[in-house]
């Protein structure tokens, strides 16, 4: 197995792609901001570096595609708009006659995020190539690998991308079709520039971005600020299991596919329940456990970590491998498939280092 480290550079990327008619940018599983941004601004500097718009050409056509598995945001074809996109499940896998001249993979580097694309992944391997910025990753994902971890977001690698492909000197001068879901992305994971990931070259790019124009103000609002009554109900029904363990220092939520049906929530409205138990003053690590029945793996519990910073922070990131998952230091998951909310809590427990 490939290591996962660096194997390729932005400009090795950009003179790579330079040739190539035919592009398909794929992320991991339910795509978030970041994955969202990071794939559509890339398709869409490759079509207009093609002649094209943003979308493609005229009728059907176009450079590049967007591929991605659900569940989707509900604000998602908001961002995606015309460019042309795939929704990719057990009922609609990846076309076996669709064999583009590359592939990029955005925004993780690893095969359990991965697995609706398998095998056809596989067999593009040696036209692959991998960005991402997480900690951990499965090296052999793609023949070429870009990895930052350094990087507070997919998109702030992706947005010097996107400045060679159109060869511009500046994110500032790029077209706000490529900018906006850049600034979602870059906005998005890094708490809306509240998290430890936010660097003086954060700040700087998202002023370039905002000075082509975008909508900061509209984006957060189509992102944070269009709550369903489900999804509130859902938030009672996680915090009414709220367990605090290690003197208060560690915050478990639990959810099962009963509490998503009796809330009327749909797959993926618990995103943010994490942010709200860390404001515990006592709280240092938050989990969230989400036990769920799929089609291929039968029952299987999800796992999302989050934590504070400062001196005392705990790398959820490692805890989260040693059950077989991975992320960032302070925002990390897992997939424990064939095994129930309850053991799942022990195995997470037992990971920090934590008495039941």
């Amino acid at each position: 197995m490939s290591e996962w480290t660096s194997n390729t550079t932005l400009d090795e990327i950009n003179r790579w792609l330079a040739p190539k008619k035919s592009v398909v940018v794929i992320t991991h599983s339910k795509p978030d901001g970041d994955a969202l941004g990071s794939t559509l601004a890339v398709a869409r500097a490759l079509n207009i570096a093609a002649g094209g718009s943003a979308a493609g050409f005229s009728g059907v056509a176009s450079r590049a595609e967007v591929w991605f598995t659900g569940p989707m945001p509900g604000w998602w074809r908001s961002i995606a708009q015309d460019t042309k996109t795939r929704i990719i499940d057990q009922h609609n896998p990846p076309p076996a006659s669709h064999d583009p001249d590359a592939v990029l993979v955005l925004d993780t580097g690893a095969w359990s995020q991965l697995a609706d694309y398998r095998p056809w992944l596989d067999d593009q391997h040696a036209r692959c190539i991998l960005i991402d910025h997480h900690l951990n990753g499965d090296g052999d994902v793609a023949h070429k690998r870009l990895v930052d971890t350094s990087a507070a977001a997919a998109c702030e690698i992706v947005a010097g991308l996107c400045t060679r492909l159109l060869k511009v000197e500046s994110p500032s001068k790029l077209p706000v079709e490529i900018t906006e879901p850049l600034y979602l992305g870059l906005a998005t994971d890094t708490g809306w520039f509240r998290h430890s990931n936010v660097s003086p070259s954060v700040y700087r790019l998202a002023a370039d971005l905002v000075e082509t124009g975008v909508g900061h103000e509209r984006l957060f609002e189509l992102v944070e600020q269009r709550e369903r009554a489900g999804r509130l109900r859902l938030l009672a029904r996680a915090l009414n299991t709220l367990e605090l363990h290690d003197d208060g220092r560690v915050a478990v939520l639990s959810l099962t596919q009963s509490d998503f049906e009796k809330a009327g929530a749909a797959p993926g409205e618990s995103g943010g329940f994490l942010d709200l138990v860390k404001t515990v003053e006592s709280v240092r690590v938050a989990v969230l456990l989400t036990e769920v029945e799929t089609a291929g793996d039968g029952v299987v519990t999800k796992i999302s970590f989050r934590s504070k910073g400062g001196p005392d922070m705990i790398d959820v990131n490692k805890v989260s491998m040693a059950l077989g998952g991975g992320g960032h230091a302070q925002a990390a998951g897992a997939r424990l498939v064939g095994t129930r909310i309850g053991e799942a809590r022990t195995k997470v427990l037992e990971a920090l280092g934590v008495s039941a």
